[in-house]
């Protein structure tokens, strides 16, 4: 190689690991307000892209949002989803369009035996990465399965559900196995394993950690990432109220409505997981190098391939 040409190439590389330090060092800056578009939290701005499937409701391309130095985030590079065990004929089709090169599902065994697998288009088997869901759903079989609304109401009411989910994504931060599943996936990203799509069950929480966690690594702004996370509420909100309804209808559940708790996103969670991220490293920074095992490389790598 050219003696000019790598001093050339090591000149970009530290020139890109400065932009990704000090956008990670920057504060929390204001974005555009959040709109309800479709019942799903938007941006005007920055459209949230969905894909459509009849057997999931919650997969969205992760592009076309904004980062803090003007640029955007790409299209048609990384997705996030609900699981994909009940994808049609017609989903494969639609996910065979998308180029998929890798999926990744963080659900635990578990969920597997209860849901299933993944149906993906031929050519393509899932990375399982499980991340613990810290019991949540063995809870959850165990509330609803005992049909009782006495064990019911003391297993899920009074802020119990609440503070299971706090758990939850604190979990997310201090478990090792975890962070090294989340870490493993933005690794992908960033040596261009790509167009992948990440998902666990219901698509929002430790996809929608994943999520923000990789947007906010691009450098978009705090605000922004919150609307994408925060956005599931509405792509999830009828398949929830169903489930909701059929649980009353076959009385398997008196007050269906204990669930709403384990069955939203809501900023408290988030912000239970940002508080343990900033008691175990500080800062954002702290947390892709030293918890996610993310090298300088590998931050500039993400923002080359993903921002334009």
């Amino acid at each position: 190689m050219n003696h000019h040409h790598s001093i050339r190439k090591v000149t970009r590389a530290r020139v890109a690991a400065a932009v990704v330090a000090a956008i990670l060092a920057v504060g929390m800056p204001t974005a555009a307000p959040a709109v309800a578009v479709g019942g799903a939290h938007r941006q005007a701005a920055s459209p949230i892209h969905q894909v459509v499937l009849q057997g999931a409701v919650n997969a969205r391309d992760l592009g076309g949002y904004g980062t803090y130095d003007g640029k955007r985030v790409r299209y048609g590079l990384v997705y996030r989803a609900d699981a994909l065990n009940k994808t049609t004929d017609a989903d494969i089709t639609t996910l065979s369009r998308l180029g998929l090169r890798e999926v990744v599902d963080f659900r635990v065994p578990l969920e597997l035996q209860y849901d299933g697998p993944d149906r993906l288009p031929a050519g393509l088997a899932p990375t399982a990465r499980p991340v613990s869901d810290s019991g949540l759903y063995a809870q959850m079989l165990a509330a609803i399965g005992s049909k009782d609304p006495a064990k019911q109401d003391a297993m899920l009411g009074h802020g119990k559900a609440e503070a299971l989910m706090r758990t939850v994504y604190q979990d997310f931060v201090s478990d090792p196995a975890s962070r090294a599943q989340f870490g493993a996936t933005l690794k992908d990203l960033a040596a261009g394993r790509g167009p992948l799509l990440f998902h666990c069950t219901s698509g929002k929480d430790r996809t929608g950690w994943e999520s923000y966690v990789l947007l906010r690594a691009l450098g978009v702004p705090d605000a922004t990432a919150q609307q994408d996370y925060l956005a599931s509420n509405g792509f999830r909100a009828a398949a929830d109220a169903a489930l909701r309804a059929g649980l009353k209808q076959s009385g398997m559940m008196q007050n269906p409505d204990l669930l709403i708790p384990l069955q939203e996103v809501r900023l408290d969670y988030l912000n239970a997981a940002l508080a343990q991220l900033s008691s175990q490293y500080g800062d954002l920074y702290g947390y892709l190098t030293q918890g996610l095992g993310l090298s300088l490389g590998d931050l500039a790598a993400l923002r080359s391939r993903l921002v334009s």
